[in-house]
């Protein structure tokens, strides 16, 4: 197909599909669809609440446009599906969303369409479970009547130098054919260029293995960080030393959470365990990086208890609730934790953060974050997420909120271990 002849429908329109939609949008005739009709209210209006594509931007995008209505999906005949691939409370896949997807698709699939899937899965999962629901629910033939690619996807939520457009691409299809069309589709519109992969299994698997690493090799330096403050070295110290060497690998210590490292894991394992393999380094890193947010609670709260202090009748500030820096995404964000370990030793806590939207916050934890932090009242603060604007607070700004003689606890190392009382 000619670009006039591709007519794109990008199912799913969060912080994958959004800066997607609107690259595509510049070159092809776009239909952005997600179930959440505010979401598509506001993006007609030219604003995304995620802070991920900008005003101008979506402006530069004339050949896109948005619904939450499935009869304008008629049309299509390539599909994009970038919906959230989270996991339950046993740390299984949860693949409701994608199978979802997969039915809406299905009622609108036709002789000679392709779908694409970005969404996060296991080595297996495109052609096990999607490719069945496509043909189920559209009676069609898969390689016969239609295809399928997998293109994992790559955003980077609140990175502002790593966008869809400029980080290498892997693609990768259902038959010789599909793999040509979906390697073309996305070098049409990636500066960075595309890796084509041998098959859907190896691009699923390539996908799943990027933030399993990552995991992994946090969890050593979180493990690390815990041998060193009982033998009461400086961490940060110790990799600024180790950094020295060419081939060290700049890792750090921290809380892991979000969409992609805290989950991906799982993914991998699920289906390793499905096929009679236990895995268990992978295993073990997953148990480190999940208990990180209650340890460092508790670091805080033996701090405390030495101070002097009464621990019931402290007031903590917890300053960032989102998982990561500069983004409001509160996805699997291990900063409750942290909250919840003090809660659970009846210490009053405040939360501030303003990138986080105050109604996701209230929505899904029942916390209501504070507009400002008042000043000279809590026994201690503990610094969370790395946030820009907490960095124009400054040194000084933050340690205003304290008490005199407030403990400091800086978890993401915005400052030099001698000005604060805490750090990893």
């Amino acid at each position: 197909m000619n670009n006039s002849e591709i007519k794109l429908a990008v199912i799913g329109l969060g912080y994958v599909g959004l800066p997607l939609a609107s690259e595509f949008g510049c070159v092809y005739e776009v239909i952005g669809f997600d179930l959440n009709a505010e979401r598509i209210r506001q993006l007609n209006v030219g604003i995304d609440t995620n802070n991920q594509v900008s005003f101008e931007k979506l402006s530069e995008a004339k050949l896109l446009r948005f619904t939450d209505n499935e009869a304008e999906l008629d049309a299509s005949n390539t599909y994009i599906v970038t919906v959230p691939t989270p996991i339950d409370d046993h740390n299984s896949p949860d693949l409701g969303p994608l199978l979802h997807a997969s039915e809406i698709i299905g009622r609108k699939l036709k002789v000679g369409d392709t779908v694409i899937y970005e969404s996060t899965v296991y080595p297996g999962a495109t052609e096990e479970v999607c490719v069945p629901q496509l043909e189920r629910t559209s009676g069609l033939r898969f390689n016969q009547d239609f295809t399928v690619g997998y293109s994992p996807e790559r955003i980077n939520p609140g990175d502002s130098e790593h966008t869809f457009s400029n980080i290498c691409k892997v693609t990768s299809g259902s038959s010789v054919k599909a793999a040509e069309f979906v390697d073309s589709l996305y070098s049409s519109v990636v500066t960075a260029g595309t890796h084509l992969a041998p098959s859907i299994r190896v691009a699923e698997a390539a996908k799943v293995i990027e933030n399993t690493q990552r995991d992994i090799n946090i969890a050593l330096m979180n493990e690390l960080s815990i041998i060193f403050q009982i033998l009461d070295i400086d961490t940060s110290a110790v990799l600024a030393a180790a950094r020295t060497k060419w081939n060290f690998l700049p890792f750090t210590p921290g809380l892991v959470g979000g969409h992609c490292i805290g989950v991906d894991p799982y993914y991998l394992t699920y289906k390793a365990q499905e096929v009679g393999y236990h895995p268990e380094v992978i295993l073990a890193g997953r148990r480190l990086n999940d208990s990180m947010g209650n340890q460092q609670a508790l670091r805080l709260i033996r701090s405390l208890v030495k101070a002097g202090g009464n621990v019931k009748a402290s007031k903590v500030l917890v300053m960032g609730l989102t998982f990561k820096e500069n983004c409001s995404d509160l996805r699997n964000t291990k900063v409750i934790d942290v909250i919840n370990t003090f809660v659970d030793y009846e210490i009053a806590v405040e939360v501030y953060d303003p990138v986080c939207r105050a109604a996701d916050a209230f929505e899904i934890f029942n916390i209501e974050l504070v507009d400002i932090p008042k000043a000279n009242f809590y026994d201690a603060i503990f610094l969370a997420v790395a946030h820009d604007d907490f960095e124009r607070l400054g040194l000084t700004g933050i340690r205003s909120f304290g008490k005199p003689g407030s403990l400091l606890f800086d978890l993401k190392g915005m400052f030099k271990s001698s000005e604060v009382d805490l750090s990893v």
